[in-house]
């Protein structure tokens, strides 16, 4: 494990330079559209722990055969802000050759993906550990043709949340992909960044995510404190390095907001993710990083990175 000082001074130094269950009922939202090759499918699993359904986009193989499967969570608002892989970024078009059902998740927002201790006033119950390694892939596996193996891919927040899921329930993915997340949410920098999501962004009181800040439960969420936990399974890990790209595509008219902020948070998952590289080298895990020499926290950075790592998250699924 690095010490929090080896950590701080290769991180911030970044940062100051940037700134400069029971099983679901399932209900489908309408006919599923198909082409050739792909069917895309927007249905409803019922939660039990979280006592509500949560919708998600589907998308699976036009063949019926037996496929594995691909959970992809989308960053901060969790694509109840609308904006997510399936409204931003190419996934149906990509994923049409495939053999391969791809569940992409639409709540979750400013969650960090996780079990809540407890309910809070402004974000809800939060048990979103459970609902994706339980009551999600059981609907999955009762409604669809699946083989039973499983991958899971995440970015920007959801970067950090896939990696503290398959550490919670190891062997339950085969492969993970983390794009431009920072897999430390302990300690004052990473509970830091971790606050900045939740309660800054979200409004929500992360007391009732993981306790106060000396409570062991933000320790036992860190992959850099846990990264142990990970070896068995097939790790990528990306980010760009803030310097804007046509890759991002970006809004013509935010392009200065979205290229700044953005520059500024690819820069810092960058440092988080060279930290991270640092530790599981020196425990002997293997992982496979990539980083992108160029690229703000965009879709078309996001895209890329997805891109770059299905080699990997196919071999290890069989897709």
């Amino acid at each position: 494990m690095l010490p929090f000082n080896v950590l701080r001074s290769a991180i911030l130094p970044r940062i100051a330079t940037a700134a400069l269950l029971a099983l679901p009922a399932w209900v489908g939202l309408g006919p599923p559209s198909a082409s050739a090759e792909v069917i895309t499918t927007r249905v409803d699993v019922y939660s039990p722990s979280m006592g509500r359904w949560v919708p998600n986009d589907v998308i699976s193989p036009a063949s019926g055969e037996a496929a594995p499967t691909f959970y992809l969570l989308s960053g901060i608002g969790g694509g109840a802000d609308g904006i997510s892989w399936f409204n931003n970024t190419g996934v149906r078009e990509f994923f049409a050759d495939k053999n391969v059902n791809v569940v992409m998740p639409i709540g979750g927002q400013y969650s960090m993906y996780t079990d809540w201790i407890a309910d809070d006033p402004v974000l809800g119950r939060n048990k979103w550990q459970t609902y994706l390694t339980s009551e999600l892939p059981a609907a999955i596996d009762s409604r669809f043709n699946t083989t039973g193996l499983n991958a899971i891919g995440g970015v920007s927040m959801a970067g950090s949340a896939v990696l503290d899921l398959a550490m919670q329930v190891p062997g339950f993915y085969r492969a993970v992909g983390s794009y431009s997340g920072c897999p430390i949410t302990s300690g004052t920098l990473g509970q830091a960044m971790v606050r900045s999501m939740v309660e800054l962004r979200g409004g929500g009181n992360t007391a009732n995510m993981w306790g106060g800040s000396s409570d062991p439960r933000w320790a036992l969420h860190d992959p850099m404190r846990n990264a142990e936990r990970l070896r068995g399974t097939e790790l990528f890990i990306s980010s760009g390095n803030g310097m804007p790209n046509p890759i991002d595509d970006h809004d013509p008219v935010l392009a200065i907001p979205q290229t700044i902020g953005g520059g500024v948070l690819e820069m810092v998952t960058n440092a988080c993710a060279a930290a991270f590289q640092e530790e599981l080298q020196s425990l002997g895990i293997p992982a496979t990083f990539r980083f992108l020499p160029y690229g703000t926290h965009s879709w078309g950075l996001f895209e890329t990175e997805l891109r770059e790592s299905w080699p990997l998250i196919s071999r290890a699924i069989g897709a």
